[in-house]
């Protein structure tokens, strides 16, 4: 099962909805082939690799070497695997990898105006997909983040999502959010990051979620991934293996959703209603779609009635 599926006019779409929740896991990791491999985790949908904040300088030989003894005997499975690369140069070091192939993509960290050029076109006569992340002060220039738009369209069908550095954010404004709060109950967090979605957004591209801190903190997960739902985000950087499931679970769908997006695809005219709702075919096919992929993927949440 690829992230791809190739329509009958030549055109490939990509599912990001299959992410779901991407495993943070360092290069150093003890358990590293056991969780790439599918082994350590059977309900995992996707991995990242990270050769970046989790890995000190005097550790990223070691980190690369790990990454290169995991590639001789990878065999691939249903888990989407990632690499975080530490800057482009270890990008560059990565893609010259023996069996660097049977990775999916690399999440682009730090990614700005005065590298993104540069990251592009290292990845360009490869078909890695490509996750870019941004973390810097451009999170708060509309100006900025359109120049970075602009040069993501030119690659727009293998970005599976944009993801934005909540964490560095909060550095930025030094500030620090409570486990049982979520990022848009701030003002200032919430303004730059519905600015961030709409412009994303607006021009085609999917959002992931920021990463939830409080991996203890069950409850707040739980709020956490339901306030990224409202806000249009889907997949999720997770922490703790024990926020797979919980993820899974939570990115099922209900019967009234999935009764509700049929309705939507099956509408034979422009204007239906559905409970009592109005339902309009046009504006609304594009959220009834994510609503039927994510029933197909997660399955869909049994109702007491």
């Amino acid at each position: 099962m690829g992230l791809c599926i190739f329509e009958h006019n030549g055109d490939h779409i990509c599912n990001y909805i299959k992410l779901g929740g991407t495993l943070f896991i360092s290069a150093t990791h003890k358990n590293l082939d056991a969780v790439v491999s599918g082994d350590k985790y059977k309900n995992l949908k996707s991995v990242l690799i990270d050769t970046e904040d989790s890995i000190a300088d005097a550790a990223l030989n070691l980190s690369l070497e790990n990454i290169k003894n995991l590639l001789k005997n990878l065999k691939k499975t249903d888990i989407f695997t990632f690499i975080r690369p530490r800057n482009t140069k270890v990008l560059e070091e990565l893609l010259g990898c023996k069996n660097i192939d049977k990775i999916d993509g690399f999440i682009l960290p730090k990614f700005s105006l005065t590298n993104a050029d540069t990251y592009l076109n290292i990845l360009k006569n490869t078909e890695h997909f490509i996750m870019p992340s941004i973390e810097g002060s451009e999170l708060f220039e509309a100006s900025k983040l359109l120049e970075l738009r602009e040069k993501l369209l030119s690659c727009k069908d293998r970005i599976l999502v944009i993801r934005f550095g909540l964490e560095d954010m909060l550095a930025q404004l030094k500030m620090k959010r409570k486990c049982d709060e979520s990022i848009f109950d701030y003002a200032v967090s919430a303004t730059v990051l519905g600015n961030f979605i709409g412009i994303f957004k607006s021009a085609g591209f999917e959002i992931s979620g920021g990463v939830y801190p409080c991996f203890r903190d069950e409850e707040g997960f739980v709020k956490d991934v339901l306030r990224d739902l409202k806000e249009g985000l889907f997949s999720k950087t997770i922490i703790h293996p024990s926020q797979i499931d919980a993820l899974n679970e939570l990115y099922k769908v209900t019967e009234k959703e999935y009764n509700e997006a049929l309705s939507i695809e099956k509408m034979e005219g422009e204007i239906a209603s559905f409970k009592s709702v109005m339902l309009e075919r046009k504006t609304m096919t594009p959220f009834a779609k994510e609503i039927l992929q994510r029933a197909e993927v997660y399955g869909i949440k049994e109702e007491n009635h």
